[in-house]
C-alpha cells in the first residue's frame, strides 16, 4: 500500500520543509505540492526540498525515497486522481467523518492497472489545504470527483501539522 499526500505549501518555507522530513521518516510514498485558490506561497524550490527528502531518509534509515513531484494546481489534480481511497481534509462545518472511521474499515481490492497520472500510483490520496483552508468551490469539486470529506480531529491544525496528523493515520492503517 502506499500513500500520497498533496499539501499546499505554506509561506514559512522551514514548516513545509519540516512536514517533509517528518513524512519521509514516517513512509510516505508521494508528496505533491498542492497550488490551491488561497495557496499563498506559489515558488517551490525543488532541488532544495528533494535535498530535504534525502537527508531524512538517510537519517532514518528508510530503504525509498519519497516521489516529490512538482507543485501542481488544484483543478489539474482533479482530473487525473484516480485512486481508490481520495480523502479531503478540511473545516468546514458539514458531513464528515474522522479520518480514522475510514481506515478501520476492511481495504478493497487494489486496482491492476497503473496510469501515469499524477498521484496513482498510490491507492490513498488525501489532500491538504493551505492556511486559510481550501476554498468552497475546492470542495465541492473534490466531493464531486469521489474524494471523502474528513476531519482530522476536535481542533483546528495548521497545514503541516494536519499532513502530518493524516501521515500517521494512514502509515498505521497498513
Amino acid at each position: 500500500r502506499t500513500i500520497t499526500i498533496a499539501i499546499s505549501p505554506v509561506k514559512n518555507a522551514s514548516r513545509f520543509e519540516w512536514f517533509l522530513e517528518k513524512a519521509t521518516e514516517i513512509g510516505v510514498t508521494e508528496i505533491i505540492p498542492l497550488i490551491c485558490e488561497r495557496t499563498e506561497k506559489q515558488h517551490f524550490r525543488q532541488e532544495r526540498m528533494n535535498g530535504v527528502l534525502i537527508s531524512a531518509m538517510l537519517q532514518s534509515q528508510q530503504s525509498w525515497l519519497p516521489v516529490l513531484h512538482e507543485p501542481v494546481k488544484f483543478s489539474q489534480l482533479m482530473a487525473t486522481a484516480t485512486l481508490q481511497q481520495k480523502f479531503i481534509a478540511h473545516c468546514l462545518e458539514g458531513d464528515k467523518k474522522n479520518l480514522q472511521e475510514y481506515l478501520i474499515q476492511p481495504a478493497q481490492p487494489v486496482p491492476t492497472q497503473r496510469n501515469q497520472h499524477i498521484g496513482t500510483s498510490a491507492n490513498q490520496l488525501i489532500l491538504i489545504g493551505p492556511e486559510g483552508d481550501f476554498s468552497p468551490t475546492e470542495i465541492t469539486l473534490a466531493l464531486e470527483k469521489g474524494f471523502a470529506p474528513v476531519s482530522l480531529g476536535n481542533t483546528r491544525l495548521r497545514t503541516e501539522t494536519a499532513g502530518m496528523v493524516a501521515a500517521v493515520l494512514l502509515a498505521n492503517a497498513r
